[in-house]
């Protein structure tokens, strides 16, 4: 009996997506099907090019055609991807982004947690997964993407007076960094810093991205404000070490990111342990262990992974080289591949399940 079109799909309707909790049929991921005797061809898209279950789904389809319909099918499933969004559409010019598909934040509640190196190796890891990436730098004052990129360049401008981002290892870039010396020191006050971290945003050459990061200064002042306020955030990832001191002022960016209703991804947990290089099989706990997987478990949020310290991964900051392109055995390597899979994996769940994405109102009223 011949195989037709309507039997495979009701066999596919039993392959769950396991993080959205419905079938692929009707999410709408089976496309491009074609049935040529024994031979069954169909795409299966994913909601993201760093779905770590890709494999799991892949067999999944076959197993359902195979027992479901005929156990002598040839089943040839093409894994592709098309990131989806979900925010509100503003009219005209007040449409910041509107190419941008999904729009994260990487934040702190205080510095030296290794932010920026979190926020670069995901924006990397992901562009390497196949998704089209941005990567803002946000902290004016203290901008540190030139280096970790090793990009000293002045980005240009179209005759719309539009700024072109630059690009290296498949990621869009822009930075404070790239306008000034690097000796030079910008002193501006709140307001000067809120004017030009909106201009990164509204009038540069985005384009079309699956994912623009936002590294973010530590805190919880101006620029997070500003920011909520210009654009439409589909989540933040908190970064944090291990110890007391960096998970109290974790707990309060988890806190100001609920206070303004933009959904928490996840807690990253970095420089969770030290690994020398001869000994990779020794872990040393130097900051304390599992701080900030225990302190995901009382607010409730996902834990995104942790990322062991290793000295290859500041060499490769200091020499422009991020690690998931240094070297990309390296146990730190690995674990910011598994966090940019992670991230994926809860922005298509928001995506999913939440409301739309909008622009926060915030009221100066007590």
């Amino acid at each position: 009996m011949a195989i037709t079109n309507k039997q495979v799909l009701e066999a596919l309707s039993n392959v769950i997506d396991p993080d959205l909790g419905q079938d692929i049929v009707t999410l709408g991921m089976v496309e491009e099907l074609f049935i040529d005797g024994k031979d069954v061809n169909f795409t299966v898209n994913l909601t993201t090019p760093a779905c770590p279950l890709k494999a799991e789904i892949e067999r999944a389809c076959v197993n359902a055609v195979k027992h479901l319909v005929d156990g002598e099918a040839n089943v040839n499933v093409t894994m592709a991807s098309n990131v989806k969004k979900n925010r509100v559409e503003e009219q005209g010019d007040q449409d910041i982004l509107k190419g941008v598909k999904n729009i994260i934040a990487v934040a702190s509640g205080k510095g030296g947690v290794g932010k920026s190196t979190v926020a670069v190796n995901l924006a990397v890891a992901l562009a390497k997964t196949g998704a089209s990436v941005g990567l803002v730098d946000t902290d004016i004052y203290g901008p540190s993407i030139p280096t970790m990129f090793n990009l000293h360049e002045r980005p240009s401008i179209t005759t719309q007076r539009k700024i072109i981002p630059l690009v290296k290892y498949g990621v869009q870039l822009l930075s404070m960094g790239f306008l000034v010396d690097a000796d030079e020191a910008v002193v501006w006050r709140g307001p000067m810093v809120s004017s030009a971290v909106k201009q990164f945003l509204s009038d540069a050459e985005w384009g079309e991205l699956d994912y623009m990061v936002l590294d973010l200064p530590p805190g919880t002042g101006d620029i997070q404000l500003t920011i909520v306020q210009t654009v439409p955030l589909t989540g933040a990832i908190v970064v944090s070490t291990p110890q007391d001191v960096a998970l109290d002022d974790a707990r309060k960016a988890v806190a100001m990111f609920r206070k303004v209703k933009v959904p928490v991804l996840g807690i990253v947990e970095n420089m969770a342990y030290f690994t020398p290089p001869d000994m990779p099989d020794k872990k040393y706990h130097i900051f304390g262990e599992g701080g900030a997987r225990r302190l995901s478990e009382k607010l409730e949020v996902p834990f995104l992974g942790e990322i062991p310290l290793e000295q290859n991964v500041r060499e490769g900051s200091d020499e422009g080289e991020p690690i998931v392109i240094r070297d990309e055995n390296a146990l730190s390597s690995i674990a910011f591949s598994q966090l940019a899979n992670s991230a994926a994996q809860q922005i298509s769940i928001r995506n999913a399940k939440l409301p739309p994405t909008s622009k926060i109102e915030i009221s100066m009223k007590p």
